[in-house]
């Protein structure tokens, strides 16, 4: 039965309610929901229904049980029909997406209070941290079951878990991924190239750009490191392979190469003439080189003296030759008899009173034996025997004049009393006197020692002593 009202109020029933929490609440751009700055929990905005009293159905003791986004299980005493009868017991849960605050059970006591209170709070989570370099797009926003997918700028792979889910606890799952820079950057070589020697060189000067690098992240190149030679370089003969190695600011690196080609054009390789040798510039047969045909003591050459390989890899003029050198014995005086001979040969002039003279023919015999090795060291021998009017010169068979003969002796010195003999240069001075016969050898190793220039020297050690 209905008490006055003073105790209808004061056994007014209590019903579960859910209050409304004011917070201060924060906009997450690009996530779409509020959060609270200092609770991941979240209470429902709605108020609950006023609770009011049942007298329809008897006995009523304590309100009508009603949560708001939950339910109620009631056992009464008095049996199912009685949810708010006396000592009834009502277990209380909460939808889903919502977690129950109070207790999970409350009982009708005699006072016509509920022994307790609860209410649903919507289940959420705290609101996820931005992604260095990446973002993410949530299904739900914080709410329960809501799914956010991390994604990455342009060049970054993400490693870690790729969505997380709000779970029933109020926690994401998984862990926060991050966004990594893996992707080496991209480089781009100069195309290779071929380049021909320059002339009368066997190298040429390779210019170019340097390679293009970009990188696919934050754009940053942190090094470029070439393994090879500088552009503007001199380049030898062959290929060589250029590298640039490009490093990022993650150490990420790619690498490209290219190669330079440099071409030498040769001519045909030149023989040298018989009785006779070439000499010439750089690498001897390669563009620009000029070779110089040169005879041997002896041998004049005919033709022309230089030859310059062209770009076309052909030689200019045509091969000369070297013959013997002609002795014009008919002459005005000793002078151009000597100038026949200069720059060209080395002369051993022997001087005797009578052809019988014992030096004479020692040493005659002696030179005769030894020819090749004269003639190797470029040496003719000029003979000056007898008196007057008997006297006699010449140069093998070539027969010189008694005014030429005079004028040898008293340019060189020579009597006629005794034997002497006298030994000139290729310049025609007077280098070595003997007043005995000297052996091939002595007088040999005197021109091999003195008087061979430079370009016969380095003939000599090249080649092999033909006399031997």
């Amino acid at each position: 039965l209905p008490g006055p009202p003073s105790m209808a109020q004061e056994a007014a029933p209590v019903l579960l309610v859910v209050l409304a929490r004011l917070v201060s609440s924060t906009w997450h751009e690009g996530s779409g929901y509020y959060t609270e700055s200092h609770t991941n929990e979240v209470y429902a905005e709605e108020p609950p229904p006023e609770p009011a009293l049942d007298y329809r159905r008897v006995p009523q003791w304590c309100a009508t049980l009603n949560i708001h986004r939950g339910d109620a299980t009631c056992y009464s005493p008095r049996g199912s029909s009685y949810r708010s009868s006396l000592g009834t017991r009502c277990e209380l849960s909460c939808t889903r997406g919502y977690r129950l605050v109070g207790p999970s059970a409350v009982q009708c006591l005699p006072n016509r209070h509920w022994s307790g209170m609860a209410y649903c709070r919507q289940i959420r989570c705290h609101v996820l941290p931005a992604v260095l370099r990446g973002s993410y797009v949530c299904s739900a926003g914080v709410q329960m079951d809501s799914r956010c997918d991390y994604t990455c700028l342009p060049g970054y792979q993400l490693e870690g878990d790729r969505s997380r889910i709000c779970m029933e606890d109020g926690h994401w799952s998984g862990s926060e991924p991050i966004c990594v820079d893996l992707e080496p950057p991209k480089i781009r070589c100069p195309d290779s190239r071929e380049r021909i020697a320059e002339p009368g060189k066997l190298t040429a000067t390779v210019y170019w750009d340097p390679p293009r690098v970009k990188d696919s992240a934050d754009g940053v190149i942190k090094r470029v490191m070439l393994r090879g030679p500088e552009p503007g370089s001199e380049f030898p003969e062959g290929e060589h392979v250029i590298r640039y190695t490009a490093h990022d600011q993650a150490y990420n690196r790619a690498s490209c190469k290219f190669s330079v080609r440099v071409q030498v054009r040769r001519c045909p390789v030149l023989k040298p003439p018989q009785n006779g040798y070439i000499s010439c510039t750089s690498d001897g047969n390669n563009y620009g080189a000029t070779c110089e045909y040169l005879c041997d003591g002896g041998y004049e050459r005919q033709g022309t003296s230089l030859r310059v390989c062209q770009s076309t890899q052909q030689w200019t003029g045509s091969q000369p030759l070297c013959a013997p050198m002609q002795i014009n014995t008919a002459v005005n005086s000793a002078a151009s008899l000597l100038d026949q001979f200069n720059e060209k040969r080395r002369l051993f002039i022997i001087s005797a009173p009578d052809p019988s003279d014992r030096y004479y023919k020692m040493q005659i015999s002696m030179l005769q034996q030894a020819t090749c090795g004269l003639d190797l060291r470029h040496v003719t021998t000029i003979e000056l025997v007898g008196q007057p009017p008997h006297e006699v010169g010449r140069i093998r068979e070539h027969q010189l004049s008694l005014g030429i003969i005079q004028e040898l002796r008293q340019f060189l010195h020579l009597t006629r009393s005794h034997f002497n003999a006298v030994l000139l240069d290729k310049a025609g001075t007077d280098r070595e006197r003997y007043i005995a016969p000297v052996s091939p050898d002595e007088l040999f190793v005197f021109i091999d020692t003195y008087l061979l220039s430079e370009r016969e020297a380095a003939r000599r050690a090249q080649s092999e002593d033909p006399c031997e």
